[in-house]
């Protein structure tokens, strides 16, 4: 039924389940959900999975309940900055929502939403992918308005790697220290480190010289990349869920193959850290969660280039 990148099980149980503790009904019909309710009474509910929370579910029943009948409380709710924003959105509109950022939300429903202007918070893990090829490519690069604060796991593992984090009013500068270290990484829901950075950290990791570890805690095939670093001249192996990099050798460049939107990111940066010209096919897993980033890539002096499928 779910759709998104090929990174392991992505039930929607949870998804399903929030809606009918609203009230909904739920039929599942020639492959297609099909939701009805003639009102939400909301009420109480635990969106906690085998993974943890689930960020689109809580945003999913958070959103239906603005306008549900009742209280809703949401138990285990994910906690992520993008869960808060969203929840600052809908209160701009008019919605009650308390405990956003907790694993509790409460949500009272109201008659109606209305109109109201919202800035979108700065993307966390776009960020951190440009943080990391500074890094990989032994570059100087300053984000504007990233936010630390959303970033504490990622900045903390980085600054372990051997990499220069620097504050700067609203904005972050890296680059790569004297020497790259090798670090362990195991992914967590938030504020733990990002399942979404675990592909770039590992491309980062091939060339520190020793041995890493990436532990995958969230999804159970999240090492699709693998191969495709490999091809590069990575010497990594999976033991479970966990890949042991055997960092230090320099990569070449090579025709790969991006199995998933992070491992695409993940593709790219690796290539420009390798000696020669790395090709990087099926780029419309990339296109889905950075825009234009070969555009920007290239202001920052990277010698890349869209080549368009004849």
């Amino acid at each position: 039924l779910p759709g998104g990148c090929v990174i392991g099980a992505r039930p929607i149980n949870l998804h399903l389940k929030g809606f009918e503790a609203l009230g909904a009904k739920i039929t599942i019909t020639g492959g297609y959900v099909e939701a009805a309710a003639k009102k939400l009474p909301g009420g109480p509910m635990f969106l906690g999975g085998r993974a943890g929370s689930t960020v689109l579910g809580t945003a999913n029943v958070m959103m239906a309940a603005t306008l549900g009948d009742g209280v809703t409380v949401i138990e285990s709710a994910a906690c992520e900055p993008e869960v808060v924003d969203l929840a600052n959105f809908l209160i701009a509109m008019g919605a009650k929502i308390t405990g956003a950022g907790s694993p509790t939300i409460t949500i009272t429903g109201v008659k109606s939403l209305h109109g109201a202007e919202h800035t979108v918070i700065p993307d966390r893990i776009e960020a951190a992918t440009f943080a990391i090829a500074a890094a990989m490519t032994n570059g100087d690069v300053t984000l504007k308005g990233a936010r630390a604060d959303h970033m504490h796991a990622v900045l903390d593992k980085l600054k372990d790697a051997g990499v220069l984090v620097e504050h700067r009013g609203t904005n972050l500068r890296f680059r790569r220290g004297k020497k790259l270290k090798p670090t362990d990484v195991t992914t967590l829901p938030y504020s733990g480190f990002p399942t979404d950075v675990q592909a770039q950290m590992m491309a980062l990791m091939t060339l520190t010289p020793g041995i890493s570890i990436i532990t995958e805690r969230i999804f159970e095939s999240r090492f699709m990349h693998v191969s495709e670093l490999t091809r590069l001249g990575a010497d990594i192996e999976i033991e479970g869920p966990s890949a042991i990099v055997k960092g230090g050798r320099p990569l070449s460049g090579a025709p790969v193959m991006a199995s998933d939107l992070r491992a695409s990111a993940a593709l790219v940066i690796a290539g420009l850290a390798a000696k020669g010209t790395t090709q990087v096919n099926r780029i419309y897993h990339l296109d889905r969660g950075y825009e234009k980033i070969d555009t920007k890539l290239r202001k920052l002096g990277a010698r890349i280039e869209r080549i368009e499928e004849s």
